[in-house]
């Protein structure tokens, strides 16, 4: 089942609010500009850039948490499936008169950049990368690990170290760009 995280309902709310307050203002400007024509217009904006958008979220969003290494793939797809969409409807609706078109077309792009700083601005903040999992309790007394970035404490005098890459082996390690060859 596709369900949706917690973060990626925050992303889609702080996203979708303010295209859907876009949305209203174009409504409102659409009808005032073109009558029931520009309205229409301007819903039919909104509602594409809604759905293609909640789409290719809600898909993304499944896929990152079910095959992490799909995510690349299923964003390009969704991304290339919402072109072709939106071509198709073009052409379709090329030369209609139920609706204003230029309304329609400067609703969609508000709306999509709308929606993007929603998304710019959600994501500026300061979010987890992945949602924290809660792992086993320490022992207490027991020692902590090192913190991350910090040196991995020296082998006590006379023990030897663990193999480098073995269980055990905590000394940090450089990894060459191959730039320096």
């Amino acid at each position: 089942m596709i369900g949706i995280s917690g973060a990626d309902a925050r992303l889609l709310m702080r996203s979708a609010v303010p295209t859907a307050i876009a949305g209203a203002v174009a409504l409102v400007i659409g009808a005032l500009v073109a009558g029931g024509r520009g309205a229409l217009g301007a819903v039919l904006g909104l509602v594409v850039v809604v759905v293609f958008f909640t789409i290719s979220m809600v898909v993304v969003g499944w896929v990152s948490r079910a095959k992490p290494a799909a995510l690349m793939p299923t964003a390009l797809g969704t991304f290339l499936a919402k072109i072709l969409l939106l071509l198709g409807l073009i052409a379709a609706l090329r030369g209609t008169t139920v609706f204003n078109t230029k309304v329609f077309g400067f609703t969609a792009i508000a709306c999509v950049l709308v929606w993007s700083a929603g998304q710019v601005a959600t994501l500026a903040r300061k979010m987890p990368y992945v949602e924290p999992v809660p792992g086993p309790a320490a022992e207490p007394g027991a020692a902590a690990e090192p913190a991350a970035g910090t040196p991995a404490a020296e082998p006590a005098a006379g023990t030897a170290a663990a193999p480098a890459g073995a269980p055990g082996d905590t000394r940090e390690r450089s990894v060459s760009s191959g730039r320096d060859r």
